[in-house]
């Protein structure tokens, strides 16, 4: 997710309240760290990319890419550098969000994925750039999102994570509906897309992004919604169930991709707290975004660019889905 455009602005930094959730994922947090610091050590062989504005090389199409900028390491299922060799926490870890998900059917829930921005946005720019109401404001419809710097885009990366999900929550009886499914021309714009996850009374929603911030910045965070009340905006009833969400979901995430949480937004706890999201603000059921790596550093892009990571970065994301249904 682009943070240079509209509706995604600079993250602002917020020194979170650490509620139960949250002490228990702080927990969580120096084993998967120390892991992945050893990981590091050793020495990541592939490249990627990172920075938040999609490369000059790229910007009339956010698809486009220098081969020369690829790794030179073994091709993953997808064509890409695979380096899914990522350490995950120790499993003694001690953590309730780091418990596996609870078992069971999910039969007759709802949940709604919302895979960001569209690979084709950048053809219609006239038309995303529309401002429409998010309550606290306007923004821009959409935007194109961000990509590394071998070209692989967000809006491919969010697609293929999003049917990894739909395949595994479906296994467990959800009824999975997607914003968009590469079946539209552009968008839908921010309004919409919260408005589909409403529509469908979904007992979850989450939205999925990379982000595209400086080279050294590394890990993943959960956006959460702000108690925001204005205009057509009031997330006051869903405030507290979706940081619910939001901490399931980071904990799994650690625990399935061994990613440590963000090194430069969140304080070390992978979650932020944001209020100029419209596809927050105008949610009426929880909802959360998560930005899973940052496509600008070259390490991260490593792994976002690996079809095994990004199974892996699925199944964390449905867990924590599943242990927030279950309670």
């Amino acid at each position: 997710m682009s943070y240079v455009g509209p509706d995604f602005d600079p993250p602002r930094q917020r020194r979170l309240r650490r509620g139960p959730l949250t002490i228990a994922l702080a927990a969580l947090v120096p084993g998967a760290l120390a892991g992945w610091l050893a990981w590091q050590a050793v020495g990541d062989h592939a490249e990627g990319g990172s920075d938040r504005a999609v490369p000059a090389s790229s910007s009339s199409s956010p698809g486009s890419g220098s081969p020369s900028s690829r790794a030179s390491a073994p091709a993953a299922d997808d064509g890409r550098p695979d380096t899914s060799s990522a350490p995950k926490p120790s499993a003694s870890s001690p953590s309730s969000s780091s418990k596996p998900a609870a078992s069971g059917s999910l039969k007759g829930k709802v949940v709604v994925i919302d895979p960001g921005h569209n690979p084709d946005n950048f053809r219609h720019t006239s038309e995303i750039n529309r401002k429409v109401d998010i309550g606290t404001g306007r923004k821009e419809c959409d935007t194109t999102g961000t990509s590394t710097n071998s070209g692989y885009t967000e809006a491919a990366f969010t697609l293929d994570v999003a049917h990894r999900m739909r395949s595994l929550l479906e296994k467990q009886g959800a009824t999975v509906k997607l914003t968009q499914d590469g079946d539209r021309s552009f968008g839908p714009c921010i309004d919409e897309r919260a408005r589909i996850g409403n529509t469908a009374h979904a007992d979850a929603v989450v939205s999925l992004h990379a982000d595209g911030s400086g080279a050294g910045n590394r890990g993943f965070h959960v956006i959460l919604p702000a108690s925001v009340h204005a205009g057509a905006a009031d997330t006051r009833p869903i405030a507290a169930a979706s940081r619910d969400l939001g901490e399931h979901i980071a904990g799994l995430f650690v625990r399935e991709t061994g990613s440590a949480p963000s090194n430069y937004v969140g304080d070390g706890t992978g979650l932020v707290v944001r209020d100029d999201l419209g596809g927050l603000n105008l949610s009426t059921v929880p909802k959360v975004f998560i930005e899973c790596g940052n496509m600008r550093d070259t390490k991260d892009a490593a792994l976002l660019t690996s079809g095994a990571w990004r199974e892996k970065a699925a199944r964390g994301i449905s867990e924590g889905i599943v242990g927030f249904l279950h309670g």
